[in-house]
């Protein structure tokens, strides 16, 4: 672990390498588990914002969880979720021709008639924020289903940090990232 400003980083996402493998693994991460994705408080009422906008990419399924829940959901211990389908997969899934799960709000995103890409979380995977009060963790999650990723990433080597750069940019800065990148630089990555 080292210190970047006010985030504690796990040398896992210098060290692991990481591409998402949609081919292989077709999206499974967003229809596995037992939780929707983590939302911050500001993402709340970008969900609330945007969500006619994003319905008409939905499934009927999503609409009817999501109209039934609401745009998201607040757990027993206060944690904010995007709501599930019958308890699977995220209620903002579209499934392609192939069906390869990707995210209907991105889908919105992509055609440009909304200014959010996803929920930071999302965006972020496989690394997970763990924010505290005086500073937040920044960890690589492994979860086996992602194998084909590590395989992937391996292959191509591409690290963790360099897969999510654009996401962690987003969450914490360009100044951030180019102290990360100097840091990964000094563990020759």
């Amino acid at each position: 672990m080292f210190q970047l400003g006010k985030t504690i980083v796990s040398e896992d996402i210098i060290e692991k390498d990481f591409v998402c493998n949609l081919k292989a693994c077709k999206g499974i991460c967003c229809v596995e588990g037992d939780a929707g994705a983590p939302l911050d408080h500001d993402e709340i009422k970008k969900l609330d914002r945007i969500y006619d906008t994003v319905k008409p990419f939905l499934r009927k399924e999503g609409i009817e969880a999501i109209e039934a829940q609401g745009t998201y959901i607040v757990r027993d211990n206060g944690d904010l979720e995007t709501p599930l389908v019958n308890g699977a997969e995220c209620a903002y899934v579209i499934f392609d021709d192939k069906q390869t799960a990707l995210c209907g709000i991105e889908e919105a995103y992509n055609k440009g008639l909304i200014d959010w890409k996803k929920p930071i979380s999302c965006h972020l995977y496989p690394v997970r924020i763990e924010e505290y009060s005086d500073f937040a963790a920044v960890n690589y999650h492994k979860w086996q289903i992602c194998d084909d990723a590590c395989t992937l990433g391996k292959e191509l080597q591409v690290p963790v940090y360099k897969f999510v750069k654009d996401a962690l940019v987003r969450k914490f800065g360009e100044d951030w990232y180019a102290e990360l990148e100097k840091t990964a630089q000094k563990l020759g990555r």
